[in-house]
């Protein structure tokens, strides 16, 4: 009885997440869930983002978040639209929790949302929010044990950001390691070295993020007629 209702819930969830796909696809916007461990880095990584960003793209972020706004609250300082999400203890967001908030955007004036999940490695690669892609922020703190740990997440993100690289001479993390088994999981996935602290790594982030929008709007252009 438990699996059925856990397949009832995902189905539910499912039917939900491929209508939050025909809206992005309606507007041609690159829906991205982000995902990762609480303090990965997630959120430092929107903050560059945005900055790089800004200027070229049009983007908005959800917020996704157990309690309080203090994520959204960084966010909007960067005078971008931005929507919080709190589950009130929820481990991940899901596709109806995305649907609620996507009315308060302007989506024919945007071509980048990207979905900022609860702090977890595990629940929100389970639930499909109607996105596009994932992209998974692994910090080097974290241990290079990670990928193996909690592969559904590495097996289903297209991008894999290792943030915090600027402290990688005083871990033990083993770069090789943890390359070699994202690659093992997933030999489609992108994998980027990166430092929010000190910049490394997030130009070619940029530049992936340019790309895969650039590459959506041409597939809906070609879809559209």
């Amino acid at each position: 009885m438990e699996v059925q209702v856990m397949e009832d819930i995902l189905g539910s969830n499912d039917k939900q997440a491929a209508e939050n796909k025909k809206i992005f696809d309606k507007y041609g916007i690159l829906a991205l869930n982000l995902i990762g461990s609480p303090g990965a880095g997630k959120t430092s990584l929107l903050e560059k983002t945005i900055g790089s960003l800004k200027g070229c793209m049009r983007l908005a972020v959800i917020e996704g978040d157990l309690f309080t706004s203090k994520d959204a609250d960084r966010i909007a300082d960067k005078d971008i639209p931005v929507i919080q999400i709190n589950t009130s203890g929820g481990c991940h967001l899901d596709a109806m929790m995305v649907q609620k908030v996507l009315n308060k955007l302007d989506l024919a004036n945007l071509d980048l949302i990207i979905i900022e999940n609860v702090g977890n490695l595990v629940c929100p690669a389970e639930f499909n929010i109607g996105e596009d892609a994932k992209a998974v922020v692994l910090s080097i703190t974290e241990g290079d044990d990670k990928p193996l740990k909690y592969p559904l997440i590495f097996k289903e993100a297209a991008v894999a950001v290792l943030n915090k690289i600027d402290i990688l001479p005083f871990t033990n993390f083993d770069m090789a390691n943890a390359k070699h088994d994202m690659n093992c999981l997933n030999p489609g996935i992108s994998i980027i070295e990166a430092s929010c602290r000190t910049g490394d790594g997030l130009e070619t982030w940029c530049n992936w993020l340019k790309n895969t929008v650039q590459i959506k709007k041409e597939r809906m252009k070609k879809t559209n007629g």
